[in-house]
């Protein structure tokens, strides 16, 4: 490891941790010289930290945390760019839990680390005029979608000192914003500012008009740097909410009695709200499988509340929260478990589009969100975690169940291979259409209350207005108030009716 100390935007010493010593400072401005150390070091984890916190530094907790090569680690308590980068932002990258390991892009000058080789894969010509903390925020933002794991790790100081905060002013955000998203949200940042904060930021709006946005090549492979035990020891357990699927269930059964490596047990929870009803699915006991089955038949239908009978049930390592309605290849399984056990993920969400489905992404990369159908996760990181009720035949439990996950230090990767194919079934069996109590209401709530429910819990502050923002201009196509003053006027009321909704929701039950 290769320590960088810095203070004021100069380098004051960089030293050897390998040796224990000095090496020569070719250029004081931080991110040139963590650049030209890099190149001469190009299998060394860089740590760079604030003169003030250097005798916090935890080293044993960095030299562990970097099983694999293409993680960047930092902390502060403090956030370099502004509140108001949510109005752009959109991801659950913002709201960061301190006190666990979280991912986000948002990184510190203060105290951090990556490896030598991934630096080096950045162009250091773009940070040409920019600030240490302006130059590793961009690394991370354009790192995090190509592979690149970035986090807050608390753990890399034993305390943290107080030290002065260091803000990016508002032309470095308006900047930050042109060279790192669509040049659409420079506008609807300034839009923002105006509408939210009765703010008119037109100077750092204009400066930063004609810059071209960053982009550019990157791409980032799992690399290990330690060997973990194979998954063949491990145990899964399935859990498949169904209704009225019996012949797509019975085809997933078969696919996970065709698979290399069994389930442990598989949990199908069958729902059926006709309280004279039987069970659909008697292939169960008609045929022999190779694994436990338990078998749920409830007379209550919801996916948060059959996922949560199958998570009280599960005995095995990991379990795999599953669909009715999809397909997977026999080494599914093993290829997910291997994956897992390699390069350390506790929690995985995998990709699952229908036949005619374009993929997006073929790397491994932190995901924004869970798919409560196509998920993997660690038993042990599932303690007191479940589905919340709340958003039962709503929105936003699968986002929820996943921010639950990330509060508790563990990160979603999404992972492109192993494929689930899923075959989007039409909805199966008889169901009364489930009526929320709001739907009752002469003024209809702008958004769902489960959804708003979910950006109040989940989002910052400014996130929530930015998404109010860009709600009233998407819903203004699709509505029939043609009248912008009018349209505006109701869309206030529907926003308030959402949030009183939301409030409700979100009282103790």
């Amino acid at each position: 490891m290769i320590l960088l100390v810095h203070k004021d935007e100069k380098v004051t010493k960089i030293t050897d941790l390998e040796s224990n010593e000095l090496l020569e400072i070719s250029d004081e401005n931080p991110i040139n010289a963590l650049f030209n150390i890099a190149s001469e070091y190009q299998n060394r984890i860089l740590i760079w930290c604030h003169e003030t916190l250097q005798p916090n530094l935890n080293f044993e907790e960095i030299k562990s945390a970097f099983y694999l090569n293409n993680l960047m680690l930092s902390y502060s308590v403090y956030q370099y760019l502004p509140e108001q980068i949510g109005y752009v932002e959109d991801s659950l990258f913002l709201k960061i839990n301190k006190k666990v390991k979280y991912p986000t892009w948002l990184v510190s000058s203060f105290v951090g680390a990556i490896y030598a080789s991934q630096l080096l894969k950045f162009n250091i010509k773009i940070y040409k005029n920019d600030t240490f903390n302006f130059a590793l925020n961009s690394i991370a933002k354009l790192g995090i979608s190509k592979g690149l794991l970035c986090y807050s790790e608390p753990r890399l100081l034993r305390t943290f000192n107080s030290i002065k905060k260091e803000s990016a002013s508002t032309l470095e955000l308006f900047k930050f914003v042109k060279l790192h998203y669509r040049s659409v949200w420079s506008l609807l940042l300034l839009i923002n500012f105006i509408i939210n904060e009765h703010k008119f930021p037109f100077t750092s709006f204009l400066r930063t008009i004609f810059l071209r946005k960053t982009n550019p090549a990157l791409e980032f492979d799992f690399e290990l740097l330690s060997t973990e035990s194979t998954y063949r020891n491990s145990t899964i357990d399935i859990i498949v909410p169904t209704l009225g699927r019996k012949k797509h269930i019975y085809n997933f059964m078969k696919d996970l009695a065709n698979q290399k490596h069994l389930p442990n047990q598989v949990i199908i929870v069958e729902q059926n709200e006709n309280k004279n009803s039987i069970s659909d699915l008697d292939f169960i006991s008609k045929e022999t499988w190779p694994f436990k089955i338990i078998h749920k038949f409830i007379y209550k239908t919801g996916a948060c509340n059959a996922r949560n009978i199958g998570l009280s049930l599960i005995a095995s390592d990991y379990v795999f929260f599953a669909d009715d309605d999809i397909n997977v290849s026999s080494d599914f399984i093993a290829s997910t478990l291997q994956t897992m056990k390699s390069y350390k993920l506790q929690a995985v969400t995998l990709s699952c589009l229908g036949k005619n489905d374009i993929k997006k992404f073929d790397k491994p990369i932190q995901w924004t969100a869970f798919g409560s159908g196509c998920s993997v996760v660690e038993t042990k990181k599932l303690k007191d975690i479940k589905f919340d009720m709340r958003y039962e035949f709503g929105y936003g439990e699968d986002v929820d169940f996943g921010m639950q996950l990330r509060n508790n230090g563990t990160d979603i990767i999404y992972l492109p291979y192993p494929e689930i194919i899923h075959l989007k079934a039409p909805i199966g069996g008889f169901r009364t259409k489930f009526v929320h109590p709001w739907e009752k209401d002469n003024l209809q709530p702008k958004p769902s209350p489960t959804i708003m429910l979910n950006r109040k819990l989940n989002s910052t502050n400014c996130q929530l207005l930015g998404y109010r923002t860009t709600l009233f201009l998407k819903f203004y196509k699709q509505q029939k108030i043609k009248n912008p003053f009018k349209y505006f006027s109701r869309f206030k009321k529907q926003w308030l009716v959402s949030e009183t909704w939301a409030n409700r929701l979100n009282k103790p039950l």
